[in-house]
């Protein structure tokens, strides 16, 4: 009998799934929760001024004041 047998014969099996770490889902969560950079070139700035002033209500208060 295999482990992974054996486990799921005794009702040992992870039923919960391990949390995604992948590089995809970073860039994703990253994406839903935009906030000011730490660094970056002139053009992030500009994308992250030009996005704050379209979409006041997807910024978390606390990044909304300038560096």
């Amino acid at each position: 009998m295999r482990p992974d047998e054996f486990m799921k014969k005794y009702g040992f099996d992870k039923e919960d799934e391990e949390p995604d770490h992948s590089l995809r889902k970073n860039a994703l969560e990253h994406a839903r929760h935009l906030k000011r950079p730490h660094a970056g070139t002139p053009h992030d700035w500009e994308e992250w001024e030009r996005f704050r002033k379209e979409h006041p209500d997807e910024v978390d208060p606390s990044e909304s004041d300038t560096p």
